[in-house]
């Protein structure tokens, strides 16, 4: 028994062995036992690094809440969300049915696309920017994606490596920075401030540069969630620079055509071999659950971007593209709601001071009010609770564009009709009860 090889050694090494693995398990996590199994000791499998540390938008909280909130038969105003209340153009979904008929009859399918889209949508696209922006864009350059979160992966995966590091505006879409981190790609925050309007700039990028060098740049315009604009001349310089120092230039454009007064969007589309244009059919075109946007992108990046989409999705879906190529085609109803948004904002504007929210963005474009509620509360979470259960008005807190000074800011959509955003605003000048505790 206490032989070399003997019984001895083998009962050692096998206790040995499962003090190692309960060890090993404890380290790891909680152990536990597997009903299947008699008893035996097992770790509970788990999500990846990348999955545990994905942050949830806090907007999805307040979603949750309102849920909840309409089940109890409670009249809530959805200032929160993120998309228009009217539906896809008229023209657009007559389009979906005829071609949802044909399918039904056997005259036409609804299979797989080409990786970039149907051709005519990609022309019609490219005829867009001649007619808006007077440029000529090759419609072999325009991918159709799902929706412009499909470009932003594509767009991502495309330019970055793991280890690049990229700045993104702050406050800013909390969607770069989650994907960005879920590649592996190091997000750098470039602090936006009411003073430069919350749009970067020259100075801004150098001074960020020198302190942590990066390869991308993202830039939206109009913005969400302060809706300010860049000018034309601005955005160029900011390209140029770009250039010089060989940084991509990532143009999200998703909230073109919706801008008020004298303020003017202005399109990086041919600017340089640097820059990749995202826009979407989610807002001015109001099909958000159509799940369809495009990219126009640089010769470079055209057969990377087109083998990457292969992979991930095929192709965006068929019977959306369709319908969008009907939607360029339905802008004087489409202007009808930018003209309802541009009432909303200006009701907004006068009325939400008298609520005791006093320093807001200039909101020049796009259907969103970032407010200063600094002089109100220090937690965006609690504040957007308390309007919520004393008003049944629902915000969104700054939290989810901004992790570091969020927590002084809400956003305020205006895509609701002029009746809900009235009456959510006599809500907060006359129930002050949300200000309790303050």
């Amino acid at each position: 028994f206490f032989s070399a090889g003997g019984g001895w050694t083998r009962w050692c090494g096998a206790w040995t062995s499962r003090a190692f693995f309960f060890w090993f398990s404890k380290a790891r996590g909680k152990r536990d036992v597997d009903p299947r199994m008699s008893g035996v000791m097992y770790t509970p499998m788990r999500a990846s690094l990348r999955g545990r540390e994905a942050r949830p938008f806090a907007v999805m909280e307040v979603v949750h809440r309102v849920a909840g909130y309409q089940k109890q038969g409670r009249d809530v105003l959805p200032l929160h969300v993120g998309q228009p209340d009217a539906q896809a153009p008229g023209m657009a979904a007559k389009a979906a049915d005829m071609a949802l008929e044909d399918a039904c009859s056997g005259k036409g399918g609804l299979g797989y696309t080409m990786e970039c889209g149907i051709p005519s949508l990609r022309h019609r696209i490219a005829r867009y920017y001649k007619e808006e922006w007077q440029e000529d864009v090759d419609p072999d350059h325009v991918m159709i994606t799902t929706g412009a979160s499909g470009a932003i992966l594509l767009s991502s995966l495309a330019a970055f490596d793991a280890g690049d590091q990229v700045a993104i505006g702050v406050p800013g879409y909390p969607c770069y920075q989650n994907v960005l981190e879920g590649l592996g790609v190091h997000a750098v925050n470039l602090r936006l401030e009411a003073e430069s309007n919350y749009q970067p700039n020259v100075k801004l990028l150098e001074q960020k540069f020198r302190e942590t060098p990066f390869q991308g740049l993202v830039l939206t315009s109009p913005s969400n969630p302060c809706g300010t604009v860049i000018r034309k001349q601005e955005l160029q310089k900011v390209q140029e620079w770009c250039r010089r120092n060989e940084i991509w230039l990532i143009s999200d454009e998703i909230y073109h055509s919706i801008t008020y007064g004298d303020a003017q969007c202005a399109t990086a589309c041919n600017m340089g071999d640097n820059v990749i244009v995202i826009n979407s059919f989610s807002k001015y075109y109001c099909m958000t659950g159509w799940r369809l946007g495009w990219m126009v992108l640089p010769p470079s990046l055209v057969e990377p971007v087109k083998r990457l989409a292969q992979s991930l999705y095929i192709s965006a879906p068929t019977l959306s593209q369709y319908a969008a190529l009907a939607a360029f085609d339905c802008k004087e109803e489409l202007d009808g709601h930018v003209q309802r948004y541009a009432q909303n904002r200006d009701i907004l504007l006068e009325e939400l001071p008298k609520a005791g929210f006093k320093n807001l963005s200039s909101a020049e474009g796009a259907f969103y009010i970032y407010a200063d509620v600094s002089g109100l509360s220090s937690d965006s979470v609690d504040l957007a609770n308390r309007i919520l259960e004393h008003t049944e008005v629902a915000v969104t807190p700054g939290v989810d564009f901004d992790r570091e000074e969020g927590r002084n800011f809400i956003r305020i959509s205006f895509a609701s009709s002029t009746e809900t955003v009235r009456e959510a605003c006599r809500r907060l000048v006359t129930n002050q009860n949300w200000k309790k505790g303050y």
